[in-house]
């Protein structure tokens, strides 16, 4: 046995040799053929096959794809490293110069034409998959541990800890490790004392900013715009803060950027190209009175199955104002009872998700503190505007 062993690892090697001297000797043949040598070889590609033998591939080499590339005018079939100048529309076809340029325009114009609408096409195709793509649902309270409400009277901003919580949990009594009632007001979280006077709350806010906290930004962008809190009237550093706040993913705050284009506030002129691209914008983070806002856009359009999609998406985020929107799309025939239907199911799933005893105790006790509907909204024509913000 040890000898048939000892003669197998014998063959073993001299193979293992002889693939090594193969691959070298090939190596060695392939290192003498310039690039273009290689690629007048009947359409094919040399390669190096895992034996050591010389093969031909119908695509290049990987090596050959990543680091060498070869430009050719589409004009007179010039090749070389001068070949620089590319149609200035696709950006597909190259030129020697600008006179090939012009002299091949006529026959690449039904191309170039052709290759942007299958680009914009599918541009579109793109941005509609994004834009109607259910948002993930709100988050949690980190107290209660219920998803947290949509509309601004149901959840309160912590200035001291950065936190959301909802207004059922703001309202609840506070009690200490020891099951003692807690005295005064106190950050439900955190448990700081709240703000004295405002130029602390500015100052925690400040505070906040340089944590890059969203909420902070969107809270002062809202006092800058109404001169709040002892801070000026700034339209700039509002707008300003409002859309550092949307880059870092504040839905509110593209919202907000949306309302001031639509109504043409704060020394901007109406500009609905800007302000529909901005509500996009917050849909797609989650923002559910943009998603109702686009709705109204795509109805006004006659897109009634674009409407129906932004209606039933803020419908299932809570959007009272959607679901009903869809009911008249129904009794109109705009659209079928299956989607009603759904609709109102997925309203009701989310009015499961959020309600509970202690917010409804809060909202009894306060209107402000109302988290089911349409809170401190209002219309301006089928538009709806968050007026915490303006």
């Amino acid at each position: 046995m040890s000898t048939s062993c000892e003669q197998k690892n014998e063959h073993s090697k001299e193979d293992s040799a002889l693939d090594t001297s193969r691959i070298d000797a090939a190596s060695d043949i392939l290192s003498r053929l310039s690039f273009d040598s290689l690629r007048r070889l009947e359409g094919k590609w040399l390669d190096i096959s895992k034996d050591g033998e010389l093969i031909f591939k119908d695509s290049p080499p990987k090596e050959d794809c990543q680091n060498t590339t070869i430009s050719i005018c589409a004009n007179c079939g010039k090749e070389g490293s001068e070949v620089t100048n590319t149609c200035n529309k696709c950006n597909l076809v190259m030129y020697c110069n600008a006179v090939c340029k012009k002299k091949h325009r006529h026959k690449h114009k039904k191309d170039c034409e052709e290759h942007l609408r299958r680009a914009a096409e599918r541009a579109a195709e793109l941005h509609d998959e994004k834009l109607f793509k259910q948002p993930p649902p709100t988050e949690d309270c980190p107290i209660c541990f219920l998803q947290l409400p949509y509309i601004g009277t149901g959840i309160v901003y912590m200035d001291c800890c950065g936190k959301i919580i909802c207004r059922g949990c703001s309202y609840a009594p506070l009690y200490d490790n020891q099951g003692n009632k807690v005295a005064g007001k106190k950050c439900p979280y955190c448990r700081t004392p709240p703000s004295s006077n405002v130029e602390e709350r500015i100052k925690r806010l400040e505070k906040r900013l340089d944590l890059n906290d969203t909420q902070a930004m969107y809270h002062m962008g809202c006092y800058y715009a109404k001169g709040l809190n002892g801070l000026p009237q700034n339209n700039s550093k509002a707008l300003e803060l409002w859309h550092r706040a949307g880059e870092l993913g504040c839905s509110k705050a593209h919202s907000t950027i949306g309302n001031v284009y639509n109504l043409g506030m704060m020394g901007r002129e109406v500009n609905e190209q800007n302000a529909t691209h901005y509500w996009e914008l917050a849909a797609i983070n989650g923002s559910v009175i943009a998603r109702f806002n686009l709705g109204c856009i795509e109805f006004q359009a006659g897109n009634h199955d674009r409407a129906l999609k932004h209606f039933t998406i803020a419908a299932r985020d809570g959007n009272p104002d959607a679901l009903e929107n869809i009911k008249g799309m129904y009794m109109d025939g705009n659209t079928t009872k299956y989607d009603y239907t759904k609709a109102l199911r997925s309203y009701q799933a989310y009015l499961n998700e959020i309600k509970s005893d202690q917010r409804d105790k809060a909202a009894a006790f306060c209107d402000d503190f109302k988290y089911i509907g349409s809170a401190n909204w209002r219309r301006f024509g089928l538009i709806l505007i968050d007026l915490d913000s303006l």
